[in-house]
């Protein structure tokens, strides 16, 4: 099973660089990074604490590493327009030399939102809002363009070029809802991602196996992601494992020393 990190994006960059660069000469697949413009807090509570903005660090962070897979877990739809995210997606593509996956979700920090002025739609119409993005986003950068006629996104004959340097740019769906996001997952993404302890994720992965089946969809063509903070190393691994997951993240957490999450990285990556 492969072993990747999510940077807290709550650390100074020079952390976050240190992390990344490390997790790069160790092996690690994929260093993510989430999205969010404030630590999450109650609407109207103060949320001071300072965040870096995704898309600007991971692509410092594509210059800053060389081999190491980068990533969005996940890029919020409610924050950018579809066509927004398939240009900067097939740019930062080309800026990393091929080594983007583009993680994305529905939204959902409500307090961001509030602070900022920006729509947080009910879930129904945020989730169909985000099938519409994601239709857009893959007619973009799998076809190169073409035209939509959605309730909410409209392309009109719309381009992007330069195309992505990977054949297919691989698409992530972050969300464990399983009625609409894990069918939204079995129809549109290239891998699933969902926090959650081994048992239950085992459960939403045979929940997504129903989506692709109805979908008609090969349960095998849509790549697991999971992970958390493992108290016990490899044994966490072998857990996942057997709960079906093909990729393991670290959660790295700002309120711990950079040396703790690097132990723990070292621990899982041991061979």
């Amino acid at each position: 099973m492969d072993v990747s990190l999510c940077v807290d994006t709550g650390r100074p960059w020079a952390d976050v660089a240190a992390l990344a660069r490390a997790a790069d000469s160790a092996g690690v697949h994929t260093v993510y990074v989430s999205d969010h413009l404030l630590p999450f807090a109650p609407v109207g509570s103060p949320a001071d604490e300072p965040v870096l903005e995704a898309w600007t660090t991971l692509t410092a962070l594509a210059t800053a590493t060389e081999r190491v897979r980068i990533g969005t877990l996940v890029l919020g739809s409610t924050l950018r327009h579809p066509a927004v995210v398939a240009k900067m997606a097939a740019t930062l593509d080309h800026v990393s030399g091929g080594r983007l996956v583009l993680g994305l979700g529905a939204g959902w920090q409500p307090n961001e939102h509030a602070a900022n002025g920006i729509p947080l739609p009910p879930v129904g119409e945020r989730l169909d809002r985000f099938t519409e993005a994601l239709r857009a986003v893959i007619l973009l950068l799998h076809e190169g363009g073409g035209s939509l006629e959605g309730r909410y996104v409209r392309l009109m004959d719309a381009r992007c070029s330069p195309r992505p340097l990977q054949r297919r740019l691989p698409i992530l769906v972050g969300g464990s809802g399983e009625r609409r996001t894990l069918r939204i997952a079995a129809t549109y993404a290239d891998a699933w991602h969902a926090w959650g302890e081994a048992d239950e994720f085992a459960r939403l992965s045979g929940v997504l196996d129903g989506h692709c089946a109805a979908v008609g969809r090969s349960p095998d063509t849509v790549r697991r992601v999971t992970g958390g903070v493992p108290e016990d190393g490899r044994e966490e691994l072998g857990r996942y494992a057997a709960a079906g997951a093909d990729e393991y993240v670290l959660r790295d957490l700002r309120a711990e020393p950079t040396s703790t999450t690097l132990a723990r990285l070292q621990s899982l990556i041991v061979r």
